[in-house]
């Protein structure tokens, strides 16, 4: 007697891999939709902090952060005490990712705040990228803010790019993107290229003022910092 053999049929392994093929494509679209809204949350973060300062502007006649009749204005605010003596003088002093809490850089967030122009913490830590208010981006990485003067620009400032510096009133600067979300970021935000126009990267950790990187040569799997002047 023959024995009757058994295992699955061709159109069955065929419903089987078609499952699979729609299981997988489900999972890569869902991933393209995860990495889309992050690089969405960081552009808005971009366009988001310039309104802060012009919404304190138009209120207060004077600069978060920088705001020398601050306690006056609102309750709980904290004076900048460093460096001494500028605070109304008009620009945002210290770098973007200070640690100094007197720093207007860094004092510049509990003012927005208070100011119910933004959300989070009022009260500084450390000023170390953990404090809870230090504000972060979609990716983690720290955010910040400063008057884009030339000894405190990030990325090509007149040092590192003679012919072509960053130029502009102030500076935001967000760090840890990853390279496949900076090539984004620059299309959606600036002209496509992340060694020129008012968006640029440098990757993280880089010097003051370290020359931008073309977006030929961004890594994408290597993090950046991405800073943009306005």
């Amino acid at each position: 007697m023959r024995k009757q053999q058994s295992g699955f049929t061709l159109v069955e392994i065929a419903i089987v891999l078609v499952i699979i093929g729609l299981l997988l494509g489900g999972i890569l679209k869902g991933q393209e939709l995860i990495n889309s809204a992050r690089v969405k949350n960081i552009a808005n973060d971009f366009r988001t902090i310039p309104t802060y300062i012009y919404a304190f502007q138009d209120k207060f006649r004077a600069l978060p952060g920088d705001d020398a009749q601050v306690t006056t204005h609102i309750t709980g605010a904290t004076l900048a005490g460093s460096p001494a003596g500028l605070q109304g003088n008009g620009v945002i002093d210290g770098a973007w990712n200070t640690t100094t809490a007197a720093d207007e850089s860094a004092l510049f967030w509990q003012h927005v705040r208070l100011a119910n122009l933004a959300s989070g913490p009022t009260t500084i830590t450390d000023m170390t990228d953990a404090d809870p208010y230090v504000p972060k981006n979609a990716s983690g990485g720290r955010i910040g803010i400063n008057s884009a003067q030339n000894a405190q620009i990030q990325i090509d400032n007149l040092a590192a790019n003679a012919t072509n510096p960053m130029r502009g009133t102030y500076q935001i600067c967000s760090k840890s993107i990853l390279g496949k979300f900076v090539k984004q970021l620059d299309i959606q935000m600036d002209d496509g290229n992340t060694a020129s126009g008012s968006m640029r990267a440098q990757q993280d950790n880089a010097g003051l003022g370290t020359a931008s990187v073309p977006t030929a040569n961004i890594d994408d799997a290597i993090s950046y910092t991405v800073c943009m002047t306005f």
